[in-house]
């Protein structure tokens, strides 16, 4: 009987959990919904859909090779899918749907609602765990309740780890060819086609595509880049970090692929014996861990804190800040640099995109969920669990350990992660002229007419003390 595997954030055939178990079943035909209006709604990025269908193309392609023909299917919402999914299953004969599980809410209501109109067709459905190492809702504590923090979340999970390493599976073998509906569509679509957009040339060439691309990235990031990772990461003027996230965002690379490459000096089994191999498993486990907070607490992917009582938190409301943050023009270079970076590359350095956030949730005290959003709608890897828990623990409505009073000062971390200014000057070049020493505050040290650059919108000093105070009346 035929397998119908329908692929969403898992754009491969290289262990890939869904296709290798659909495969010991039967003959497979492969799935891809496009809804349009449902991604507007998530806010995500132009330039991630893009990403998307490019290597969608690729997929397609890789699938041709297999014989596994691909549908393409467009269903503007998501809860239009059910009827329209289970129409074609009869159509094609459809014994079983293999999918990933996914953890977002509306993504959960969506596979809830397919999977019991399938049944009722007497269509089989299948949920693997893929885009997480264990699955969603199983990592708990000694009391059976979920973690509210990462470091005993991460110790949780070296324990599991010790105890079994998961590995890639095999690959996807050939089948032989199956003839489908010629009314069904196969073709992939541009930007264009569906938003009538496009990303130019210049930036499509930042982020190529394909399984093969990926591989030699990660390949790359392990052989030159790793041994110095716990050194050189913080340092967004440096190229040190895997810049994996896209690739693992849409599942171009898999999550066992990067733990493989990670112990593979170590022939597989689980045996830290480096600091930098030690701290980017525990960037890993970082992105483990927000989308095991997102599946145990829903609430945070229905635009509500984590810590509830920060509900009562009074923010500003200042159109002229937010508008200078978000484009650049903050008066402060190194979150000027950041939110530059983002809109020219659709990508910004994990250290910046902490001081961008906590400079807009603490020193212009906006709501972060403003700030969440303008980072989905321009971020490549906008995932919703690893964006929505990184403004929240930079605004301390999240998991943070540590108190509301956690304020990064944007000078003091310009000057420790950026000390000769490199990366300023590359995304603020009207302060390229500046010293080393100057460039992080121009201003205490130079004449306006001398500086094409916006004085700071805040100061820092009393902006800090501002949210100390709104924080404390919220949790009074």
């Amino acid at each position: 009987m035929r397998q119908l595997i329908w692929f969403r954030q898992d754009l491969r055939i290289q262990d890939h959990t869904a296709l290798y178990y659909a495969q010991q079943q039967g003959p497979c035909i492969a799935l891809v919904i496009l809804s349009p209006e449902q991604w507007r709604i998530h806010h995500d990025a132009p330039i991630k859909i893009d990403f998307y269908l490019r290597q969608l193309e690729m997929l397609r392609q890789e699938l041709y090779a297999l014989n596994i023909p691909l549908v393409i299917k467009t269903v503007n919402l998501w809860n239009d899918i059910p009827p329209q999914l289970a129409e074609l299953c009869q159509l094609l004969h459809i014994q079983c749907v293999h999918v990933h599980i996914e953890n977002g809410w509306n993504e959960q209501l969506r596979d809830l609602h397919v999977e019991q109109l399938l049944l009722k067709k007497n269509i089989n459905w299948q949920a693997y765990t893929d885009r997480t190492i264990f699955p969603l809702h199983s990592i708990r504590n000694k009391t059976e309740q979920a973690y509210q923090i990462f470091t005993p979340f991460k110790k949780n999970c070296y324990e599991l780890l010790s105890i079994s390493l998961p590995q890639p599976l095999p690959n996807a073998q050939m089948q032989s060819k199956i003839d489908i509906e010629n009314t069904l569509n196969t073709n992939v679509p541009s930007l264009a086609d569906i938003y009538d957009e496009e990303i130019c040339a210049e930036l499509r060439e930042l982020w190529p595509v394909g399984e093969q691309y990926a591989h030699m990235l990660l390949e790359h990031f392990a052989e030159e880049r790793l041994s110095v990772y716990d050194q050189e990461r913080d340092y967004p003027s440096l190229d040190s970090t895997s810049k994996l996230s896209a690739y693992l965002n849409i599942g171009i690379l898999s999550i066992r692929q990067c733990l493989a490459i990670l112990f593979r000096d170590q022939h597989g089994y689980f045996k830290v014996e480096q600091k930098a191999q030690q701290i980017w498993l525990d960037e890993l486990l970082w992105r483990e861990f927000y989308q095991h907070v997102m599946a145990d607490f829903p609430r945070v992917s229905k635009h509500l804190p984590f810590k509830m009582q920060t509900q009562a938190i009074t923010w500003q409301t200042n159109a002229s800040a937010l508008e200078a943050w978000k484009y650049g023009k903050t008066g402060v270079p190194i979150v000027d640099a950041g939110m530059r970076q983002l809109l020219q590359t659709g990508w910004m350095h994990n250290r910046v995109r902490m001081i961008c956030a906590m400079f807009l949730s603490k020193n212009l005290l906006i709501d972060w969920r403003i700030g969440e959003t303008w980072f989905m709608q321009h971020l490549i890897d906008g995932d919703l669990a690893a964006n929505n828990g990184g403004w929240q623990w930079s605004a301390s409505t999240g998991t943070d350990a540590v108190p509301y009073f956690r304020i990064f000062n944007p000078v003091s971390q310009s000057q420790k992660f950026d000390a000769n200014g490199d990366y300023i000057r590359r995304w603020v070049p009207e302060l390229s002229h500046c010293s080393h020493k100057q460039i992080h505050e121009p201003y205490v040290y130079l004449e306006e007419q001398s500086l094409a650059y916006p004085r700071p919108i805040v100061d820092l000093k009393a902006s800090r003390q501002r949210a100390i105070e709104a924080f404390k009346l919220a949790s009074a």
